[in-house]
């Protein structure tokens, strides 16, 4: 997982802020199977009037299983879950998932 963060760009890295990162093995009941990852939180484009929220930070999810089923080797597992990050960082800056597609991390 490190090894997957230290790829992202450390203009993105340095804008990110008080955001978890979680390795669960499969993704919440009631969300597709094959699910890569998932957002948790306020994107920060919606923390305006919100100051001094502390508390718990934002989740970034990552599903295991499902991403294993989809990658080959190691290298594809990190190059998989850089993509899914980036996409998930992408909904921490407020960006939809039209967009996100649009730009090639969907």
């Amino acid at each position: 997982m490190g090894e997957a963060l230290d790829l992202l760009p450390e203009g993105v890295r340095a804008q990110i802020d008080n955001v978890a990162v979680i390795v669960q093995d499969l993704p919440p009941a009631g969300e597709p199977p094959d699910l890569l990852g998932l957002y948790d939180g306020v994107p920060v484009t919606e923390r305006f009037g919100m100051a001094g929220m502390g508390g718990l930070p934002d989740r970034i999810l990552i599903f295991r299983e499902p991403v294993l089923a989809i990658c080959r080797t190691p290298a594809d597992v990190v190059d998989e879950i850089v993509i899914t990050i980036v996409h998930e960082v992408a909904h921490y800056f407020g960006i939809d998932e039209q967009r996100i597609h649009e730009l090639g991390w969907g």
